[in-house]
């Protein structure tokens, strides 16, 4: 199927959460409720909006990301007397979940009511709502009539935007607007808990971590299956099915012993470097000078990973500016917020990891 036209002229606005353009949200607010598009900024990362009550509008996002249209949307609340408009049956957990960390980085998973279309579920009876707390986001929401659909700004598959100049990059002509808040201070997607079966289940990863959840609600399971791509089983949340993150150039996960993993990635570097290849590293600033690639990035010190989980899709981006061919990165713990990291980190890499035995 051949991709349809995009001949839109892409609005910008720049405005920060401290000095807010009401007339730039209130003009966005109006984009939203006639159909169309608007880009803009949340803690966590930028998002593609539209009405997630207009079927119409859901299929644009579908189009303008080049998404699969199976692949579910996250509904946008801005306040959270809304949210039975939307979940049915909403369990006690939730409101538990709500007080703690709403308005905040986790989207959790309900059955939907009526009045949502399947067009925005990816044709699934359950919605996935957030409610953020970014300012920025907050009157875009309530401006655009309440329920905006948002995924990442970003074309499909491609590295989540931290900053407005990468939804610019990805969808200039494809959207109406875009609002420029500066860089966000999380970097990586919200958590996602579906609340719809027996016990509460995460179904990806993210500030919000497993630990946190189970403070509140004591039982939280963890979907650790991936889904196979060529699967037929529609994925219940964003990015359970599909390649995400991945920068233009081939990256692999390289995981062991610190000191190993610095000798091995060396060694793959000087291998790629014959072939001709331009190289890149993702390392932290403990082992940045052992490195000699052609373009080296630090996500900053390992005991910091909220640090990394900040800067990696910005460094993915980096590469592709850089025009690097292949990528090698270090692994992160795989515990806390080092989980989703390293759930990033291996779907941009499409699961490609080398394992160094001690």
């Amino acid at each position: 199927m051949s991709e349809p036209e995009f001949s839109l002229t892409t609005r910008y606005a720049v405005m920060t959460e401290e000095a807010i353009d009401r007339k730039a949200i209130e003009e966005a607010g109006e984009i939203l409720k006639r159909g169309g598009l608007v880009a803009f900024p949340t803690e966590t990362v930028y998002g593609l909006g539209g009405d997630g009550l207009n079927p119409s509008s859901s299929k644009k996002i579908y189009a303008a990301k080049g998404r699969p249209s199976d692949n579910p949307l996250i509904i946008h609340i801005w306040r959270l007397d809304d949210l039975p408009v939307i979940a049915a049956d909403i369990p006690e957990s939730a409101w538990k979940l709500a007080e703690t960390f709403w308005p905040g980085p986790l989207t959790m998973i309900f059955n939907k009511t009526e009045i949502v279309p399947h067009e925005t579920t990816g044709g699934l009876d359950t919605v996935a709502v957030r409610f953020p707390s970014n300012k920025i986001a907050q009157e875009l929401i309530r401006a655009g009539g309440g329920f905006i659909a948002a995924p990442s700004a970003n074309r499909s598959g491609r590295p989540s935007p931290t900053l407005a100049k990468y939804c610019r990059e990805d969808l200039d002509g494809r959207v109406d607007m875009i609002i420029d808040g500066g860089q966000v201070g999380i970097g990586l997607e919200s958590t996602i808990i579906d609340l719809t079966g027996d016990h509460p289940e995460i179904l990806r990863p993210g500030y919000i971590t497993e630990e946190m959840l189970r403070q509140v609600l004591g039982d939280v399971r963890t979907d650790t299956a991936l889904i196979d791509a060529n699967s037929d089983v529609r994925p219940k949340a964003p990015g359970m099915k599909y390649r995400h993150y991945a920068p233009k150039g081939e990256l692999t996960v390289v995981e062991g012993d610190a000191e190993a993993v610095v000798r091995r990635i060396d060694e793959l570097v000087r291998e790629q470097r014959a072939a001709g290849k331009r190289t890149g590293v993702i390392c932290t600033d403990e082992t940045l000078a052992g490195y000699d690639a052609d373009v080296i990035r630090s996500t900053g010190k390992r005991t910091d990973e909220a640090s990394a989980a900040r800067e990696l899709f910005r460094i993915l981006r980096e590469f592709d500016d850089e025009e690097v061919d292949v990528i090698y990165s270090e692994s992160f713990s795989g515990k806390g917020i080092g989980q989703a990291i390293m759930n990033r980190l291996m779907k941009a890499a499409g699961q490609k990891i080398i394992r160094i035995e001690k």
